[in-house]
């Protein structure tokens, strides 16, 4: 475990190129070469990256590279049944990754990077009457790099309520920019997933980043809407979907991060989920305090 290393120039220098470049377009650019068939390039994309990242496949239901149709298919890969045990009685981690913060929200402030807090209500796109259920709750942040397993799947057993993507912008999310741009989770284009569970009410929020221009859930598939304003689903009856601990929940492409929100007094973080651990998804980060 260790903290966040401070950021260079070099840092710098790509957060602020990031300012100016048509980042969306970035984005669909990727998006289109993440999914070409054409063999030589989707080979030669996967096993440049497998190598750069020393991406263990022996995890994978499909440990041979060349036999994913896609790059996509590559980076969003399915892991073996047994590959991630999850941990009885507690509230898991969402994925692979590393904690970059976890803690209460004091208020309605969330730590982002030491010196940066965000609001609540920023980062669920205004919706004042959400953000007061989660006040002086708990959170847990954690960044996916473009190595791990990049599935998300639920920390608490819980039924799907509705979901809103937030269009925004798409920085890096990486630990280096999250010291670098104010409210970098709040301004970045985002899905916000809402549950209930036995312990209150629940979010998980899907933040997309460059070269992330897609993002989808398991009951809807991929997920965008229109640039100008949120996009909102209220889900009923049959469309409420339930989800064990540990079952997915959505994915999306390269490193990203996903945020966790739970109410007051509705479960305690472990000691040791602390910022800088590594985590696998299902292994316990806290225990629940009601409703178990």
């Amino acid at each position: 475990m260790s903290e966040p290393s401070r950021p260079g120039l070099q840092d710098h220098l790509t957060t602020n190129l990031l300012r100016v470049l048509p980042q969306h377009l970035l984005a669909a650019g990727m998006y289109r070469l993440m999914r070409c068939r054409t063999p030589w390039v989707k080979n030669l994309l996967i096993s440049r990256i497998a190598r750069r990242y020393a991406i263990d496949l022996s995890e994978a239901a499909e440990p041979h590279a060349d036999r994913y149709p896609t790059f996509n298919a590559f980076f969003t890969r399915a892991l073996k049944d047994d590959a991630r045990p999850i941990a009885t009685g507690a509230v898991v981690s969402p994925a692979d990754g590393r904690i970059s913060q976890i803690g209460s929200i004091l208020g309605d402030e969330l730590l982002q990077a030491k010196g940066h807090t965000f609001t609540l209500e920023a980062l669920l796109a205004g919706d004042r009457a959400t953000a007061e259920a989660f006040r002086d709750g708990i959170f847990a942040t954690v960044y996916l790099s473009p190595k791990d397993y990049h599935r998300v799947h639920i920390p608490y057993a819980a039924t799907l309520r509705s979901m809103v993507f937030v269009p925004g912008e798409l920085f890096s999310v990486s630990e280096a920019t999250a010291q670098l741009v104010p409210g970098l989770f709040a301004r970045n284009e985002r899905v916000i997933c809402h549950f209930d569970t036995a312990m209150g009410p629940m979010a998980v929020i899907l933040v997309g980043a460059i070269f992330v221009g897609s993002m989808q859930t398991v009951w809807h598939g991929e997920v965008g809407g229109r640039r100008g304003e949120p996009t909102r689903w209220v889900y009923q009856g049959d469309e409420c979907r339930h989800f064990a601990t540990g079952d997915e929940i959505g994915r999306f492409n390269m490193g990203s991060t996903v945020i966790v929100l739970l109410p007051r007094d509705a479960a305690a973080w472990n000691d040791g989920a602390v910022p800088g651990s590594v985590v696998r998804m299902g292994e316990a980060l806290g225990t629940p305090l009601s409703g178990r």
